[in-house]
């Protein structure tokens, strides 16, 4: 059972006022900068009385990480709660806010990472101290982590302390990003919690040609074979894919609604009949995350050509964020993209960056513990699995064994898709929800 605390509204200011103080700490990555916010974080650990040790793989790129480990409870069982420091870059002058200013204006909280996820790093940071305060009894160890580098493949965060410092990691079950967003559908709101993600795989797509003076225009001209190339990978639909995740993910919507919108989604689960319900779905930013689910991904997003407007290159780049599902592998999804690219001349891929897409099991006592605290305080909402078109650091915990679930739960309305946008921001009332939820889902697994 959760550990009863009356502790609202003073927890709520607690957390915005930590969420506030890391936002005006830019820890924009590159270059990361994360010691700053790992020191505040260890700061506000200690005044609570809770050693936290600030590790630095490289100058600057600062982990926290925290234990609370009882006598007599296996290590390998602990509960991790898991969030990142560093942020994606933000421009200023696109924003209607200061992006580095952590302004609460109009009962929501300003600024680059309020969602992606010093918001996260602000409620463990309160429940971690609170536990520790309340001195509350353990059945099994609570570890919290914020770390460095998420943002840019976890190199000098997660993925750094699983290979060189693996004890101050070590747990059984992880509580991180990627999931909990309220979804409402007709008149049922979901809470999705991320069991699954796919897998992020770079790619270089590079045409050549012929260069030359470009006063004289000349159809084998790299860029040209580039563009052409790159407008198919952006039109394709690439091959049906269905994963355990989502298949629970679309009974879990279907079960939930009356028919005939319970027949039309579970027509999600047929690779002759899913687009065709994807395109008639009214919520375009639904739909397109949907069928991120069922598909790998490719996305072209930098583009490389020439040195002098006048020249024509003989070489021509773009870099193309594909994501990969589970059971997928990156050659697969090389095959995919060259049937797409069959009849382009002078273009090549070349495979990059890649990583393993990871699911894991969704009838497990975490699981419960967010289903029981969910009823509580949403008792009309469904949880359901999902698997993130993203990636998260839980990709470096789940192939140890670790059953690591995405959730933060938002309330319906929370703009989810100013995440890596323009004007991210996040409402207090949300904070306050997800303060509690996630308050009982901790105390519910780990107390006694």
């Amino acid at each position: 059972m959760p550990m009863p605390i009356d502790w609202m509204p003073g927890a709520r200011e607690e957390t915005l006022n930590y969420l506030t103080e890391l936002v005006r700490l830019n820890t924009t990555n590159p270059p990361g900068n994360e010691t700053a916010a790992a020191r505040y974080v260890a700061d506000r650990l200690a005044a609570a009385g809770v050693p936290a040790e600030v590790v630095e793989p490289a100058p600057g790129r600062g982990n926290v990480v925290a234990r609370l480990d009882p006598e007599g409870t296996d290590p390998a069982q602990s509960l991790l709660l898991l969030s990142h420091l560093d942020v994606v870059p933000a421009t200023a002058a696109e924003w209607r806010r200061d992006p580095f200013g952590g302004e609460l204006v109009d009962g929501q909280v300003w600024g680059r990472g309020t969602l992606d996820t010093k918001q996260l790093t602000a409620i463990w940071l309160t429940i971690f101290r609170r536990v520790a305060r309340e001195r509350l009894t353990l059945r099994r160890g609570l570890v919290f982590a914020a770390t460095a580098d998420e943002e840019m493949g976890g190199t000098l965060g997660v993925r750094w302390l699983e290979e060189n410092r693996p004890e101050l990691l070590r747990c059984g079950w992880c509580l991180n990003e990627g999931g909990g967003f309220g979804l409402v559908l007709g008149d049922v709101t979901y809470y999705p919690f991320q069991a699954g993600e796919k897998s992020p795989c770079w790619m270089t797509l590079r045409a050549r040609g012929q260069p030359g003076h470009a006063s004289i225009p000349s159809a084998d001209n790299a860029v040209i074979r580039l563009a052409e190339a790159v407008a198919r990978i952006g039109r394709a639909r690439l091959a049906f894919h269905l994963t355990d995740t989502v298949r629970l993910f679309v009974e879990g919507l279907a079960g939930a609604q009356a028919e005939p919108m319970a027949g039309l989604l579970r027509n999600l689960l047929h690779p002759d009949r899913a687009g065709q319900v994807l395109d008639g779905l009214s919520d375009a930013h639904l739909a397109a995350m949907v069928r991120a689910m069922l598909h790998n991904t490719a996305t072209p997003t930098i583009l490389r050509a020439g040195e002098k407007t006048n020249v024509i290159p003989s070489v021509a780049e773009a870099q193309v964020d594909c994501r990969i599902l589970p059971g997928q592998t990156p050659e697969s999804l090389r095959r995919e993209l060259e049937v797409v690219l069959a009849d382009c001349p002078g273009v090549e891929l070349e495979l990059g960056m890649s990583g393993q897409p990871t699911e894991s099991p969704v009838d497990t006592d975490l699981a419960d513990a967010i289903r029981r605290s969910l009823a509580r305080h949403a008792p009309e909402a469904r949880l359901i699995p999902y698997l993130v078109p993203g990636a998260t650091d839980s990709r470096f915990l789940r192939p140890r064994g670790v059953v690591a679930y995405g959730f933060c739960p938002l309330l319906p309305g929370e703009d989810v898709r100013t995440i890596h946008g323009h004007d991210e921001r996040i409402g207090v009332r949300s904070i306050e929800f997800a303060l509690r939820v996630l308050w009982d889902v901790v105390t519910d697994f780990v107390c006694r």
